[in-house]
């Protein structure tokens, strides 16, 4: 049975929805426990540091985001070639494939910190950054781009692995590594009282574990493809199919990321305990989203490996099914966070009025995540078969053309004497326009069917 688990999946056979969902389940387990990173992060902070400090990890998160853009990119393509090849089975281009993919990454790292790491501090302060939380921000940062090859190559890393069919390998290490998460998390800043930098720390070293344990499974699996030092050697038509398939995907999240960091300029305008709210939402709101985030990662290798081996009647048939569950499982989502909302925030802080802004806050995103089950769902069947331009293009008007425009536009009509800078729930009401509006843009797009003549020529 363990051995079943850890070795890759065709999904090319059986019955679609259970393909899925055997895929879906270690890979859902797998984002909550990563997700736990960021989570234990705040908790430890909010409760042995305080709100402030919790302000501060919450700034740093969308540049720390803006900055694994590229990883995200590259992810996104190795995933699809892995998939497309390894559903038609074609050894020698999957072995150049994850070979090319892991040298793009070491240069794309050394890169990013020779080229980063002299900005940190401008752009914090040019978003308007409390000059409270700044030195805080500025650490975290510093200390996560240093240590952002551990975070780039477990994405790249689980990323092929995942798409090979093998989603329980990336969970087992990403369990281990969250597991030293935490108690290096409470060890650094409990014990040494090292403060925030402590938490980057403790994050830093868990995802280097995890990328090594990803690159010792990848090493064994030579029944599917070689692993050697010849493959490493850069071969020019696939490091392009790499970033024609992964750029859209890498601008995607560059684009979420710019649209936050736009708005996080206007949070900021609102104080430290604003600040501190939209962090605790963002927590909860990240385990809310882990089951659209999985399933959509679930189809993109389903499309990826059906495709590959040309069965788009099963393709079609599964996107059917697997958006089905999604919604499902956001609907249950929905209505938990209703009920138990304020219990949840209150996990993250012992302030009271920071309880209550954070969960009335929350109610506003919550019908949101049914719509992101169908945006996620479908953009996966989309990227699987190769179209990553359809999605990019969706995710630029809605949180771009959409969000953006609604977030200050509310902010500006709502102002009053009171509220110099409007009302605070412009946030939250904006993101949610951003969601149904994708949602219907992608439904769309999705029906009409060009995503079925953008497969990789084998």
């Amino acid at each position: 049975m363990l051995k079943s688990l850890n070795a890759p999946t065709d999904m090319t056979v059986g019955t679609p929805w259970k393909s899925i969902a055997l895929f879906t389940l270690p890979m859902l387990i797998g984002n909550i426990a990563q997700q736990l990173y960021s989570t234990v992060d705040s908790i430890v902070v909010g409760k042995y540091i305080g709100d402030n400090a919790l302000a501060a990890v919450g700034s740093a998160m969308p540049i720390l985001n803006m900055l694994l853009v590229l990883f995200v990119g590259i992810s996104a393509g190795a995933s699809i070639m892995v998939s497309q090849y390894f559903g038609a089975k074609n050894r020698e281009s999957l072995s150049v494939t994850i070979g090319n993919c892991i040298t793009v990454t070491l240069v794309a790292c050394i890169a990013l910190i020779l080229i980063a790491t002299p900005f940190i501090r401008p752009i914090l302060i040019f978003l308007n950054t409390p000059e409270s939380i700044l030195d805080w921000c500025a650490d975290y940062l510093m200390i996560s781009l240093v240590g952002i090859a551990g975070m780039a190559f477990y994405n790249i890393l689980s990323g092929i692995i995942r798409g090979m069919g093998d989603s329980f390998s990336a969970l087992v290490y990403l369990l281990v590594a969250t597991v030293i998460n935490i108690v290096l998390d409470i060890y650094f800043v409990a014990t040494l009282k090292m403060g925030v930098p402590g938490v980057a720390l403790a994050t830093v070293i868990a995802q280097f574990v995890s990328s090594v344990l990803c690159l010792i499974k990848l090493s064994k699996m030579n029944e599917f493809f070689d692993f050697g030092l010849k493959y490493l050697k850069p071969v020019s038509s696939y490091v392009k199919t790499v970033i024609r398939l992964g750029l859209p995907s890498g601008l995607t999240q560059a684009i979420m990321s710019s649209a936050m960091i736009i708005v996080q300029s206007l949070t900021n305008q609102f104080g430290e305990q604003f600040i501190a709210a939209n962090v605790v939402i963002m927590r909860v709101d990240g385990f809310a989203m882990m089951p659209n985030f999985s399933f959509g990662m679930a189809l993109t290798t389903y499309a990826g490996q059906n495709v590959g081996a040309g069965l788009y009647d099963r393709v079609i048939k599964g996107a059917k099914q697997g958006t089905l569950m999604a919604v499902l499982c956001s609907t249950v989502i929905t209505v938990a966070i209703l009920i138990f909302g304020k219990w949840l925030m209150g996990i993250f802080t012992d302030t009271a009025s920071l309880v209550d802004m954070s969960y009335s806050l929350m109610k506003i995103l919550a019908a949101g995540y049914i719509a992101m089950a169908v945006t996620q769902s479908l953009s996966g069947i989309m990227r699987g078969a190769g179209d990553t331009m359809t999605p990019m293009w969706i995710s630029l008007i809605s949180t771009v053309a959409i969000r953006v425009p609604v977030a200050y536009g509310i902010s500006y009509l709502t102002r009053t004497p009171e509220m110099p800078n409007g009302i605070k729930e412009c946030i939250q009401i904006s993101l949610l326009a951003s969601w149904v509006l994708g949602a219907v843009f992608t439904a769309i797009f999705y029906s009409r069917g060009k995503w079925k003549t953008k497969a990789i020529k084998q």
